[in-house]
């Protein structure tokens, strides 16, 4: 078997996750097991993602999913100039390019990550021309910060599509903001996971069911899982928000720019015209 065997979509950007020696299933996966998978994955491919994907990331850029929405103009976190002084904790940073943007507005950005390869690529394209953001290896599932520590929270495509239980992250998350804080994330739309994860004519037509919540694995030849994804219905994502103690403010599905003309993993323009690929959920704590 192979990922094309599965309808969905993998990290944003990774595509496709499948390694040679894994196999793609579906199958059960908690929470310990998903959080190695994802340790383990991501420390082996930051450096074959980065090389690839950086041009696009940019070192200082606020990308929020392929498509290439950009945080300057969508201003889901708040204006830029409403960034000053603000403490902002950015989950599943990678290289830190969002928090290093934050930083430049005059934020005091601190870049989370389970993977310690992922740190180790933001220390290098860290500069001394711009402002760092502090770096934080740790699973977003137990945030080693007190309680009331930020006034924002971001994540894009970081730690929320790979989680057992991403209402747990939720309540993290809402613990570690002030009252009124602001908590906005990006996940793959729930909608791909009923289409193959195809950029092409061939991943336009539905193939698996969109009610099927069974975890994407692939696993080694132990039957280890090397990589994890779940699938959350947008209602599920809703009600996790919820779950967690916020309000939804905000549901953004972007369209697809008539200046992007890269395909990415399963996402392309032919794609992008017709179905949505990101969902950014803005949330706030009351």
């Amino acid at each position: 078997m192979n990922q094309e065997d599965y309808a969905t979509e993998d990290a944003y950007g990774a595509g496709p996750a499948a390694e040679d020696d894994s196999e793609a299933t579906r199958r059960d996966a908690g929470e310990a097991e998903s959080s190695r998978a994802s340790r383990g994955w991501w420390d082996r491919n930051a450096d074959e993602y980065q090389s690839e994907h950086g041009a696009f990331l940019g070192d200082d850029r606020f990308v929020w999913g392929p498509e290439g929405l950009d945080e300057a103009e969508a201003a889901l976190l708040g204006p830029a100039a409403s960034l000053r002084g603000k403490d902002v904790l950015e989950i599943g940073a990678g290289a830190a390019q969002c928090s290093r943007w934050l930083a430049a507005q005059g934020a005091r950005p601190v870049a989370l990550d389970l993977s310690h390869r992922q740190l180790q690529h933001a220390l290098r394209i860290g500069g001394s021309d711009v402002p760092a953001a502090r770096l934080v290896e740790a699973d977003a599932g137990r945030l080693p910060f007190r309680d009331a520590s930020f006034d924002l929270a971001c994540s894009a495509y970081g730690a929320v599509p790979f989680v057992a239980d991403p209402v747990n992250v939720m309540r993290e998350v809402r613990r570690v903001l002030r009252p009124g804080g602001r908590w906005v994330f990006s996940v793959t739309h729930p909608i791909r996971w009923s289409f193959p994860d195809e950029p092409g004519p061939e991943g336009l037509s539905v193939s698996a069911s969109y009610f099927d919540r069974t975890p994407y694995v692939e696993q080694d030849e132990d039957g280890s899982a090397v990589y994890v994804e779940h699938h959350r219905t947008l209602g599920d994502r809703v009600r996790d928000v919820v779950a967690g103690g916020f309000r939804l403010v905000d549901l953004v599905e972007p369209e697809w720019p008539a200046w992007n003309s890269q395909e990415w993993g399963g996402w392309s323009p032919l794609r992008g015209n017709l179905i949505p690929g990101t969902a950014i959920f803005v949330c706030e704590r009351d």
